[in-house]
């Protein structure tokens, strides 16, 4: 594993192996070097290699002691700024033992260090401050993370892949070989001067930024390089030497360096690049992101820089190079120092008279000095992110000013030296804690037209006189607590931004107004006086109003609106967007008045009808987008489509269309997309080959039974014809070249031959049914769950959706459903599809608590990610369905967790039922005030530092602690109310709500048509991006029971259960045709063979005492329906009985010709049904126990279970009939899920399996009903009759009747009978 350098002994130092010599090293910390061994994953040490037993030991002892994995400089070789270094194969990882307790300059005593650095991200490195200590910064990171429990944290500390988040080295690794600043570099032979005193030796030599770069092979990452500055310098050829270039800086001690190439190309390619740096005048300075505590010496004696970007890095005031010194940057203007955690305002930079813009922003300052004043040609200055309360008078004195920015800091109230800031035009005080909005003092301020106060704490306003403003005219208010608004004095306002607000009633001024934002508010009434002539968009969803405003209808230049308000003469409407509302029918002359329509969304009414287009012969139609999704149109819309010739997107999703004529169809030629899914079509017209330009056809969810004429167009993308009727394709010889999707599935009839399959080979996404697998013994479908999945990749070129659809997880006991959204990237939702089960199996096996678990497998996974979740992230959710342990009354749990923007929703009784919460600024107020007051910027578009809208991704590790990978969870029993589970995506909750989702697909059959409709429900609303929808159906219920699940072998308190395996269960779309209740046994295993299994040990007469000591209570799986007995009995009982043709051991000769009520036949032997359940007996506490001696059972009882209470029906053999509970019979089953296992018969009947009570019932004694555990079929088949002679008749009942009296056993009570009775009910 590698050697072990031993420590001194000290109270941080784990007890000594014997192996290990003993030695000293100061600090007391003990420190182990191991070469770093690969195990197939970069970044990963074996993990048995790391310590010792006795380190281990330590360890446990305390959850204070930990480890601190110090990567020294060798480690470092090849790395980039990111937390790739991934070490050379001699690479040496220190181990340093330590506890929460040692500082960083104990650790740099025990390994020879000056200093320790420690980097976040893979980005920023950040020299540690001697008393810093290590192990709680790792502690402290894990905790902020999500994690809670000191144990866990001591054990993820220790991992090694932590280090792509948070990493110590013992030297500062360099940073020299950023990719996007790298010009050229290579290993060349290298002189340093002119003359010849130096020798030429081998150099890596790097054209970076504005310097050559010139180290040593062996140690150009540590730091140890000579930077030659080329800005004003030389580029000049050797001519004594072939391809050689001489370097020359500029100034009056100029340093050269002759660089030696091999070949032609090389020097040419070196010359053109290095006269072009050289050519340069150095303006710009660009440094951001370089962990720099001071800047480059050299860059002091550049005279040319008027801007310095050092955004992101860690400057000290006083050090050679440190922000005291900048005043010698005499020609400086702009000057960049945010996120430098500063501290304090570096006063010195006051003394730099020639500064026009300077950004401070993000760097903890709590107040300003008055030397500011003092920078007199300051134009810009951005002080956000910061803890400022007040601003000095002095900063009056900047008259040339126009620019000041002071968002997410604390200020109550808009400074007062805004007044004297003539120059500014602008109110940036975003996020900030202004509770009163005071319109008296933005009057005074004649020279401000702009005023940002989003996400402040405004709750009312005040308005000191009626004195009107004429100069503010853009104001935003968004996130804010106002209940009431009054900007009618504002005469010259163009734009409000008031969403997310509390508002009731908003009162505006007319005269200027353009567009007006008030989605998401209480509002009721909106006053806008005088009418607003030049309203161009006007949002008012999702608030209270009953009607739309009468001055919306007198808007001569509205473009979109969201409620239909009565139509007058010509208005130049040119989109329209009336969806979600009661809409019977449009105005009948609306598309002749609006002839400048090109976009209407009409989806999501009660639409019968359309109007006309036109009065004449020639439609003036310009209409361009139309939809018409989820109404009530009929093929008598279709005529009037016709009108419209100029249509290129149509969608009539979801309707009542039952054909689509083909003559109207070949007239809309200039259609692009057709959406005719959820209708009742049975064809696609064939006309539909006119439609050249015809890209994207979906008719899912229809009854077409014939492949349509598509795959001749010649643009043709994206054919969906799932969940339909066909049953074959015709396909031409050559398919289109521009088809990438095909999808097929649901079409249960279709059978595509191996010539198509291989012509379809080139499709981009070619989606057809998966052929089912033979069922195994050792496998079960889960009958309790089923899933749909729809992706939709909108109009982006790709799709970043993935999904998790595990039905069979955990060895068939549960099941796991995800939905991961990576927004822009595609590689991280597929890297959680592809990881996040199996992280969630290893986290199930350490902890049964369901939110520790869960809260694990999302941090797990986020540390999972490596250096692909430094950059990027992805919104996750995971539903985890699970045997249900803590709650009686419920056989399952449903857990879910989530982060970001994806969402899950329970259907309980019809209702839905919300599981997730949403993490964005918009719509979480709590985690929009925890990410300000860690001073993050959020930009106008509600994005934190300009990213994302989401506070909690996994990975997006660089923004951390702004973003977390904590995630919400929830658990929720399941009950035979819930129905189904969808969970969508972002783009899908954006456009449906919880309640339409639900409605939309609770009465759909298929869960895959479900989950497209919810798709295209999306799409026709307005969704442009990915989306994504699975819908998972639930059949929970009394039947749920997991005793038998996957072929294990459960008893109930007082019965057995079967070994049967449920094989191909039916879908439950359709109730039980049969009345009654019976046990399903595989197709494999036939009534006799299970009885032969279960009832021949049973029946030995001579093995009760062998049987009854073999059985002893185990711990097993048991579901909530039936938990595990305290205690059992056994009843040995025959449970089948088995005739021959000639001579049976019952005296039944093969003679007989009159059947044996209850008894039946199959072949040449008569078989006894036998029924196996489980079920809960009461009064178990009368039941006798087993000896506390017994033996452990053998293998093969353990299969069949441990405990055996066996109820006896029939007067053949002996038994005891113990109480069971009446309340069992009485429950009420749905029809969804009374048909749950359901066998079906040859005659076409349902036999269902009721698992409510758990005995072994022959069929000759059950009493007879209409109804019970045995449903008669309606029509008797053939081989299910057995007929005896006529003459035999009486003797078959004597004999019977003989077999019966001898059997000595006391016989029921009158009061077993009856009870009896009353719950067995059975009809053969």
């Amino acid at each position: 594993m590698g050697e072990v350098e031993p420590g001194p002994a000290g109270p941080l130092e784990p007890p000594e192996p014997p192996e290990a010599p003993a030695s000293r090293r100061p600090g007391g910390i003990r420190v182990l070097k191991r070469n770093m061994k690969r195990n197939g994953s970069r970044n990963c040490l074996n993990r048995r290699s790391r310590f010792g037993s006795r380190e281990r030991d330590w360890l446990r002892e305390d959850v204070k002691r930990g480890c601190v994995y110090l990567y020294g400089a060798d480690t470092s070789t090849a790395t980039t700024t990111t937390a790739s270094s991934a070490a050379s194969s001699s690479s040496d990882l220190h181990l340093v033992l330590c506890t929460v307790e040692t500082p960083a300059s104990e650790i740099c005593a025990g390994e020879g260090r000056e200093s320790l650095y420690l980097q976040l991200h893979g980005d920023l490195v950040r020299r540690l401050e001697p008393t810093e200590r290590p192990l709680q910064i790792v502690y402290d990171y894990l905790s902020r993370l999500g994690f809670d429990d000191p144990a866990r944290i001591q054990e993820e500390a220790a991992n090694p892949d932590l280090g792509c988040m948070l990493r110590f080295y013992g030297e500062k690794p360099c940073q020299m070989d950023h990719l996007d600043r790298i010009l050229l570099s290579g290993i060349y032979n290298v002189r340093k001067g002119k003359t010849q005193l130096h020798k030429w030796a081998e150099r890596l030599v790097v054209l970076c930024g504005t310097c050559l770069i010139v180290s040593s092979v062996k140690d150009c990452q540590t730091g140890k390089m000579h930077i030659l500055p080329l800005v004003g310098g030389k580029v000049e050829e050797v001519k004594r030497r072939q391809y050689s270039l001489a370097f020359s800086s500029a100034g009056a001690q100029a340093q050269t360096y002759l660089v030696s190439f091999e070949t032609l190309a090389e020097y040419q390619r070196w010359q053109r690049q290095a006269s072009k740096v050289v050519s340069q005048r150095i303006s710009t300075v660009d440094l951001s992101c370089h962990s720099l505590e001071e800047v480059p010496e050299h860059l002091f004696y550049s005279q040319d820089i008027t801007y310095l970007n050092l955004r992101h890095n860690f400057m000290q005031l006083e050090r050679p190079g440190g922000l005291d010194t900048f005043y010698k940057f005499s020609q400086l203007k702009g000057l960049n120092l945010s996120h430098n955690k500063l501290g304090s305002f570096p006063v010195l930079l006051c003394e730099i008279p020639t500064l026009t813009e300077l950004n401070l922003s993000c760097n903890g300052f709590h107040d300003l000095p008055s030397q500011i004043g003092s920078l007199l040609n300051l134009q810009t200055l951005c002080l956000d992110g910061n803890f400022l309360t007040t601003l000095p008078e002095e900063l009056g004195n900047l008259q040339q000013l126009s620019s000041l920015g002071i968002s997410f800091n604390n200020f109550s109230q808009i400074p007062e030296v805004y007044e004297k800031l003539t120059m500014l035009d602008k109110v940036f005080m975003a996020g900030n804690r202004v509770e009163v909005l005071n319109l008296g003092v933005l009057n005074r301020m004649s020279h401000v037209k702009h005023v940002d106060l989003r996400m402040n704490h405004l709750k009312t306003m005040i308005i000191e006189n009626l004195e009107g403003n004429k100069y503010i005219t853009h104001m935003d208010l968004r996130d804010n607590q106002l209940t009431d608004l009054d900007l009618s004095s504002l005469c010259n306002l163009e734009q409000l931004h008031c969403e997310r607000n509390q508002l009731r009633e908003l009162t505006l001024s007319g005269f200027s107004l353009r567009t007006l934002y008030a989605n998401s508010n209480r509002l009721t009434t909106v006053n806008v006086y005088p009418v607003p002539s030049l309203l161009t968009s006007l949002e008012l969803s999702r608030n209270l109003l009953e009607c739309v405003p009468d001055w919306a209808c007198e808007a001569k230049k509205i473009e979109i609106l969201d409620s239909l308000p009565t139509l007058v003469e010509h208005i130049p409407l040119e989109v329209l967007d009336v969806q979600h509302n009661l809409l019977t029918r449009l105005p009948d002359t609306f598309f002749s008045k609006a002839l400048n329509l090109r976009y209407l969304n009409a989806s999501a009414n009660s639409l019968e009808s359309l109007p006309s287009a036109c009065a004449g012969e020639e439609s003036l139609s310009a209409l361009q987008l139309l939809y018409l999704t989820n109404n009530l149109l009929t093929d008598q819309c279709v005529p009037v489509l016709v009108g419209h010739p100029h249509l290129r997107i149509l969608h009539l999703a979801n309707n009542q269309l039952q054909t689509f004529p083909a003559s109207k169809l070949n007239k809309l030629e200039q259609l692009e997309e057709l959406n005719l899914s959820g209708n009742k079509l049975k064809t696609i017209p064939t006309t539909i080959a006119n439609c050249k330009r015809l890209h994207t056809l979906v008719a899912h969810s229809n009854h077409i039974s014939i492949f349509p004429e598509i795959l001749q167009l010649p643009q043709i993308q994206f054919v969906d014809l799932s969940c339909n009727d066909l049953t074959e394709i015709l396909i031409p010889e050559a398919l289109p070249a521009t088809l990438q999707d095909l999808d097929l599935t649901g079409n249960t009839n279709l059978v595509l031959e191996h010539k198509t399959l291989d012509t379809f080979s080139h499709i981009t996404t070619l989606k057809i049914d998966q052929k089912p697998l033979p069922t195994t013994d050792s496998t079960v479908t889960s009958t309790f769950w089923s899933h749909g999945l729809a992706e939709m990749a909108g109009q982006r070129n790709k799709l970043c959706v993935s999904a998790l659809a595990v039905d069979n997880f955990a060895e068939g006991v549960g099941a796991v459903y995800g939905m991961f959204d990576g927004d822009r990237n595609e590689e991280l939702p597929r890297l959680l599809q592809c990881t996040m089960a199996d992280v969630l199996l290893e986290e199930v096996q350490q902890s049964t608590n369901d939110t520790v678990f869960m809260a694990n497998t999302f941090l797990v996974s986020h540390r999972k990610l490596g250096m692909a979740g430094q950059k990027l992230g992805s919104s996750a959710l995971l539903c985890y369905i699970r045997p249900d342990t803590a709650d009686p009354t419920s056989s399952f749990s449903l857990t879910v967790a989530n982060v970001g923007t994806c969402q899950a929703v329970l259907c309980r009784g019809g209702k839905p039922v919300p599981l997730s919460k949403v993490f964005s600024l918009e719509q979480d107020p709590g985690e929009a005030q925890r990410v300000k007051d860690q001073k993050a910027i959020i930009t106008e578009d509600n994005k934190v530092n300009g990213v994302t809208c989401c506070t909690r991704l996994l990975g997006c590790t660089y923004l951390y602690p702004w973003i977390l990978p904590k995630p919400h969870i929830s658990s929720t029993p399941l009950t035979i109310q819930d129905e189904l589970l969808i969970l969508g995506n972002k783009a899908l909750w954006e456009h449906l709500s919880y309640t339409e989702a639900v409605n939309a697909v609770r009465h759909v059959q298929d869960p895959l048509a479900a989950a497209k409709k919810l798709c295209t429900l999306a799409q026709s609303y307005g969704c442009q991006d990915n989306v994504g929808a699975m819908v998972v159906y639930l059949n929970i219920g009394e039947e749920g029971c997991t005793c038998e699940m996957n072929g294990l072998t459960l008893p109930g308190p007082m019965g057995f259960a079967s070994t049967a395996i449920i094989k191909d269960p039916p879908k439950p779309t359709t109730p039980s045709s049969s009345s009654g209740i019976a046990s399903e046994f595989s197709s494999e295993m036939s009534t006799s063979e299970v009885s032969s299994e279960v009832g021949s040990t049973a029946s030995d007469e001579h093995n009760t005492v062998g049987l009854d000591a073999g059985l002893l209570p185990r711990p097993e799986r048991r579901c909530s329906l039936h938990p595990a007995p305290t205690s059992g009995v056994f009843q040995r009982q025959p449970s089948c009985a088995t005739f021959s043709s000639n001579q049976s051991d019952n005296g039944l000769d093969s003679d007989d010709d009159q059947p044996v009520e209850g008894v039946i036949t199959n072949g040449s032997k008569v078989e006894v049904e036998v029924d196996i359940h489980c079920c809960r007996g009461r009064d178990l506490e009368n039941s006798p126990t087993l000896p506390e001696n017994s033996p452990a059972p053998c293998p093969e009882d353990r299969a069949r279970g441990s405990l055996f209470g066996i109820r006896r029906q029939n007067s053949v053999n002996s038994g005891i009939l113990l109480p069971v509970s009446k309340d069992r019979t009485e429950l009420q089953k749905s029809p969804s899920t009374s048909c749950l296992y359901g066998k079906k018969l040859s005659n076409g009947s349902i036999v269902p399996l009721e698992d409510s009570l758990n005995l072994i019932e022959v069929a000759t004694e059950a009493p007879k009903k209409k109804t019970g555990y045995f449903a008669a079929p309606t029509q008797l088949e053939p081989e299910d009759q057995f007929v005896i002679p006529h003459d035999l008749e009486e003797e078959v009942k004597e004999q019977m009747k003989h077999h019966q009296e001898s059997r000595h056993e006391p016989e029921p009570s009158e009061e077993d009978r009856t009870e009896l009775s009353e719950e067995f009910d059975t009809a053969l």
